[in-house]
């Protein structure tokens, strides 16, 4: 343990759904940032709690049972940063700062030289898409995902895309039910706790937090359902997507009804975030065979006199 200082902590709480205003005015004005970043994962996740301040946003939360504080919203980075350091100091913990882009890195280093070791770790990285390569599937590169997608058709033919509203839910549940008894069932020391709860809070709040997300219905069963919501202003950030395991085809379905569906409704969005692949090799095969426009590089700073703990 650090020993504490006689510095000032950060006075943070617990996010409410009412920040999400005051927080997406910030957020939707600063240069990309990763998924974590949306105010859904923030509100849905863990315990993540925020600070306002005059210079924007302050975050503090725990990633792998370790305290964080991810990168700052707002104009004013050296103050907002400052206060970071100083909150670590007086809490007696390390000063751990996550979801750093290569120009925060940059930034970090010019306010604070020498002074923090950056560490990145690929698993971390989002996979980002044009949304008209995800709702078109044009090209040599699509060609498979295309014939998969026959496959599907033409096992469940006329299958139906509605929109999530609280009357489906039931639907919902029940399949993500059966989905988490198959995955328990087959692996019974699976951690998916927290997952379960990050949903159950999704569909709870779902019209507060301004999620959207569509299901894929045939002959009234429900096949796959999608849930996001937005990043920034041209990009909209897939946060859960499930699929019945005896339904081949049907996570190509979804992926691509979704990116059909949030182009329409929402023309302005440009791109999709689907997230990280987790270090794992099947995921990462997956996402990188949708050929990903770009990814959003994600780093940790932490601050020397600390001891580097990452």
């Amino acid at each position: 343990m650090i020993p504490k200082t006689e510095r000032n902590t950060v006075n943070f709480r617990r996010i409410t759904p009412e920040d999400q205003k005051a927080y997406e005015t910030l957020l939707f004005s600063e240069p990309r940032r990763g998924c974590e970043f949306t105010f859904a994962n923030l509100y849905l996740w863990g315990r993540q709690q925020i600070a306002f301040t005059e210079q924007g946003a302050l975050l503090f939360s725990q990633f792998n049972r370790r305290t964080v504080s991810p990168y700052p919203l707002g104009e004013n980075k050296k103050e907002l940063l400052d206060a970071i350091i100083e909150d670590a100091a007086a809490r007696g913990i390390p000063c751990r700062i996550t979801g750093l882009s290569e120009d925060n890195i940059r930034t970090v280093e010019a306010l604070y030289p020498n002074r923090f070791r950056f560490h990145c770790d690929e698993g971390s990285f989002d996979y980002v898409y044009a949304i008209d390569d995800l709702a078109d599937l044009k090209g040599k590169n699509y060609q498979k995902k295309r014939n998969h997608l026959r496959r599907f058709e033409e096992s469940y033919p006329g299958y139906e895309i509605r929109p999530i509203t609280k009357a489906i839910l039931p639907k919902v549940r029940e399949m993500l039910n059966d989905w988490y008894t198959e995955r328990l069932e087959a692996d019974p020391h699976a951690d998916l706790h927290m997952e379960k709860a990050a949903l159950e809070r999704a569909f709870s709040h779902f019209d507060e937090l301004s999620l959207d997300g569509i299901v894929l219905l045939h002959e009234n069963k429900l096949l796959a359902f999608t849930l996001g919501s937005r990043l920034s202003n041209d990009t909209f950030d897939v946060q859960f997507e499930k699929a019945c395991s005896d339904i081949q085809g049907a996570y190509a379905a979804i992926n691509r009804e979704f990116a059909r569906y949030i182009r329409e409704k929402y023309p302005e969005i440009r791109f999709l975030d689907r997230e990280e692949d987790m270090g794992l090799e099947g995921l990462r095969k997956a996402k990188k065979s949708y050929y990903p426009h770009h990814m959003i590089e994600k780093c940790w700073a932490c601050l020397l006199e600390d001891g580097y703990d990452y």
